[in-house]
């Protein structure tokens, strides 16, 4: 496993390598450059999901710091690109995700995720697109705890929920509801944004797990809202 660099987790060769790949994104060069790969990007990341696992089970224990190469909170390097336009094999950032012991890696379920990419690494914590049924525990969730929502995007914490909406209020729901806006919600996500200097420095474990302890009070409201245990 990949000690830490200068104190911290990940050195500048993280977004050499990321900038690089994004100008070659092909397999000759990826093939290439893949030791680059392990030893920047792979192996600190691995090693950085494990030593998260502390930190998180403060926020929450029941969310996962899964270190595993394969299936893990890691998400690959590799593109799908079955329905997409553009063919380009590779993702041109790193990424994790710290799902709910009982959601598995189910990406539509609560969770927090890392995002490290040149100039736009970020925290985030939410729900992304969740299916219709917990779509609508949260939209019942909202209607039912009004005061509960309204100290989560209001709150001392200063975040502000963001994800694509509906134009028109959701069938079944009071179209003059206080809290329409939010009733209208397709994604429940809060995010901060991360310095690549912090990513590199001697304390980006401290500065995420402080931006998830920052998310919590939304992460709360949308795991019990989707009867799961917080």
């Amino acid at each position: 496993m990949a000690a830490a660099k200068k104190g911290g987790h990940f050195g500048p060769g993280l977004f050499k390598f990321l900038r690089e790949l994004k100008a070659h994104n092909d397999r000759t060069w990826f093939q290439a450059n893949k030791q680059r790969y392990e030893a920047e990007v792979k192996r600190p990341m691995i090693q950085f999901i494990l030593d998260f696992g502390s930190p998180l089970k403060k926020v929450s224990r029941h969310y996962v710091a899964d270190a595993r190469p394969v299936g893990g909170s890691l998400f690959r390097i590799y593109r799908d690109t079955r329905f997409s336009k553009d063919k380009s094999p590779y993702k041109t950032y790193a990424s994790a995700h710290f799902a709910h012991a009982a959601s598995g890696k189910d990406v539509h379920a609560p969770g927090f995720y890392l995002h490290l990419q040149p100039g736009h690494s970020f925290a985030a914590g939410g729900v992304w697109r969740p299916e219709p049924g917990a779509l609508a525990k949260i939209r019942d969730a909202i209607v039912a705890r009004p005061r509960a929502w309204k100290a989560v995007v209001g709150g001392k914490n200063g975040l502000s929920v963001e994800g694509e909406s509906l134009k028109r209020p959701p069938q079944g729901y009071d179209p003059q509801h206080a809290l329409i806006a939010d009733l209208k919600r397709k994604d429940f996500i809060a995010s901060v944004a991360i310095s690549d200097a912090v990513v590199t420095g001697p304390r980006f474990l401290d500065a995420y797990a402080a931006a998830c302890k920052r998310m919590a009070p939304l992460m709360a409201f949308l795991t019990e809202a989707m009867e799961l245990p917080w």
